[in-house]
């Protein structure tokens, strides 16, 4: 590990200019490249104090030996220089969009004599125009089937062509009227060219003229009475729609924009891009990247815009691109993608309206590719050892962590406070052993708190169940605590063997809690107060993934590439998201809840023919007996114990004489179970005890 202050350049030798900066390993090798807009104030900040850095970035300065920088006229040659770089040496820990595979174009080979329409992939060649990409060959093939009866156009590689033209005979396609066979001459390379011409306008999006063209001669055919021509002419109109179809509009005529969208966590970033020609969306592709450096949304998308335009020329790089954040600066990558384009090109966020919509549609795209990639990136079976053997050398496990518990807090403002439990096994989740946990040891906001009590619940339930299995048995016929569902004792019963996994049976090798240091030290007090010290605990801190041991004062840093932390953040994020759904579940059940949900046999026909009735609950409330009777369904005892449950539910309210419907004002209590009036607040003993 380098020391940055051993290449750190002199003060006087970083020019305050733009420029393009190399940060090379003691093997010369390049593992970073940045642009600046002030080579000297960007420097500066990666020879700071090391512990005021980013991890990411403290990784990379110490890896680093040293520095060397290239000084450009203006911020537009030092961004073409810096994707030049990048492609060039592939530095490690610049961001880099992978995908698993290459994305089919539509191309139509201009450079040929008679041009050809077929699938491609890889790079691009001159001459050759190119629509989409599109995310699989069979929609392109799918479309160019449709688009052959209407523009006939060679699809045949160039040794059927030859055969062809030696033997006199076109192939198949020639003979159903799909192609306009070229080979044997039945059209001249100048008409087979115009055809080709006019099928890139209609792929382009100039769609309306040739379907109104086929629609006036489909007429003229009629009144000739050509009526075999004019069921051709329809058949084609027929085709060109339902090749339109394929890519309905969602945006207005004459369109052409791309949208990027981006998901992102503290580990990965996937980048999704939905090019729009003409109104429609013509093609779809995206990538995935690590995170290896500390990066904003918008320098995702600078990188984004570098590998999709750093290539391209003319109408590839369309008047529009929208992003859901800019590059800062912004005006740089402005005129960059103006030089590409030739003309000006216009990058913003969308704010409204139709493009707005579409914006949210790619976003949900790119939420769903993350979702897959990582998937896909945790079903692999290798990949889940490996993470487990890493997590065992980062902790000082004695051996992996086969089984992984993850607890995590949620509340609303101290409202509504509860926890879970998340279970994952040979790196991957066990759904079924997920528990949920209600806070009731005390009111209020306190995350350590939380997280005290609840292990300390957990854990006894496992204790208590290792006691009941007999481990712990001193005699044959010693009883065994039952627990009630707050993990308290509550009293003894018999062992039950009925073959089935107990809750709570099986302690984890690894505890994993999310937060830093107090919650670690919260859950680690909790074990040591029940006499368990052969379970691991760590925390994992949302800010910078940090991980802490307890005790320790500074955290366990992994690498961003670890597989380890990947399978650590995916426990982390999996037990906030059971967290917060039960959160939100008890809240919006708090925020619906009424009297009539405590009325036994009450269902919800009932209950919205009461409200029908009455129009509101205060009026119910002030109904009588009687008039709660006359609602259909409702019998005088079910409306005596509404009457009961209501005026319950509103102590300050006059109590009600069940017998008779009269309204006693002299009382200010409730009504009990047996029709009797009781103090306000009294219990009633059919309802049983809140756990």
């Amino acid at each position: 590990m380098a020391d940055p202050s051993s290449y750190r350049p002199k003060p006087g030798e970083i020019p305050d200019s733009p420029g393009v900066y190399r940060f090379r390993d003691e093997h010369r090798r390049v593992i970073y490249v940045g642009k600046a807009k002030s080579l000297r104030q960007r420097l500066a900040n990666y020879f700071q104090d090391l512990a005021g850095l980013h991890p990411r970035t403290r990784s990379m300065v110490t890896t680093a030996a040293s520095v060397e920088w290239t000084v450009v006229s203006t911020e537009v040659e030092a961004l073409q220089l810096e994707y030049s770089w990048i492609k060039e040496y592939d530095p490690r820990f610049n961001v880099k969009y992978r995908d698993d595979k290459s994305y089919p174009y539509l191309a139509v080979t201009m450079n040929e004599e008679y041009p050809r329409v077929q699938v491609m992939r890889g790079h691009k060649k001159k001459g050759v125009r190119y629509f989409g990409p599109y995310a699989h060959a069979w929609a392109i093939r799918d479309t160019v089937d449709l688009l052959l009866r209407v523009f006939p156009v060679r699809t045949c590689s160039a040794g059927v062509f030859k055969n062809a033209a030696r033997t006199g005979r076109p192939c198949l396609l020639g003979y159903i009227g799909k192609c306009s066979a070229p080979c044997v001459d039945r059209v001249s390379a100048e008409e087979h060219r115009e055809l080709a011409d006019e099928f890139c306008d209609f792929m382009t999006g100039r769609t309306n003229t040739y379907i109104r063209r086929l629609e006036r001669q489909m007429a003229e055919a009629a009144d000739e009475m050509e009526y075999e021509r004019a069921a051709r002419l329809r058949d084609d109109i027929g085709a060109l729609k339902k090749a339109m179809e394929k890519n309905a509009v969602v945006l207005a005529d004459a369109t052409d924009a791309d949208l990027i969208a981006v998901a992102e966590d503290e580990l990965e970033a996937a980048v999704q891009i939905f090019h729009v020609r003409g109104g429609r969306v013509r093609g779809q592709r995206g990538w995935v990247t690590d995170k290896v450096e500390e990066i904003t949304t918008g320098a995702l998308v600078e990188h984004a815009l570098q590998q999709l335009y750093g290539e391209e020329t003319g109408d590839a790089v369309p008047k529009e691109v929208l992003v859901p954040a800019l590059p800062d600066p912004v005006e740089p990558v402005q005129e960059w993608l103006a030089g590409r384009r030739g003309s000006g090109v216009s990058l913003r966020i969308p704010q409204r309206g139709d493009k707005k919509a579409l914006m949210e549609t790619v976003e949900r795209n790119a939420q769903q590719a993350l979702v897959l990639h990582k998937t896909k990136r945790a079903s692999d079976l290798t990949t889940r050892s490996r993470a487990l053997e890493e997590i065992a050398e980062a902790l000082d496990l004695d051996s992996a962590p086969l089984r992984v518990e993850c607890y995590d807090i949620s509340h609303l403002q101290g409202d509504d406070v509860v926890a879970s439990m998340v279970v994952f096994e040979d790196g991957l989740a066990r759904k079924s052993e997920y528990r949920r946990f209600q806070i009731k040891g005390f009111a209020g906001q306190d995350d350590v708190r939380s997280m005290h009590e609840v292990i300390t619940r957990r854990f006894r339930r496992y204790l208590a169940e290792k006691e009941k299995t007999g481990e712990w048995t001193d005699g044959e016929n010693a009883e065994t605590p039952e627990i009630d569902r707050n993990g308290e004792i509550v009293g003894t019963g018999p062992t039950e063997d009925d073959g089935r996994p107990r809750k709570f049976a099986y302690p984890p090798q690894l505890v994993v809690v999310d937060g830093g240091a107090p919650q670690v030290a919260a859950a680690r007090r909790a074990l040591d107060e029940l006499g368990i010290d052969d379970i691991a605990v760590c925390g994992l801190a949302k800010r910078l993934e940090e991980v802490w041991l307890p005790g320790d004062d500074d955290p366990v840093v992994l690498p961003r590439t670890s597989e380890g932390l990947y399978l650590l953040q995916r426990v982390r994020d999996e037990a906030h998201r059971f967290a917060i759904t039960y959160q939100r579940a008890k809240r919006s059940k708090r925020f619906r809840s009424s009297p009539l949900d405590d009325v036994p046999g009450l269902g919800d026909t009932r209950k919205q023919a009461l409200l029908k009735h009455f129009g509101s609950l205060k009026k119910l409330r002030s109904a009588t007996i009687d008039q709660i009777c006359e609602v259909p369904g409702i019998g005088r005892k079910t409306a005596e114990t509404i009457a009961v449950a209501l005026a319950r539910s509103a102590p300050a309210v006059p109590a009600v004489n069940t017998a008779t419907g009269e309204i006693m004002e002299e009382e200010p209590g409730t009504m009990g179970s047996s029709g009797e009036p009781v103090a306000a607040g009294a219990p009633d003993e059919r309802r049983g005890q809140e756990t």
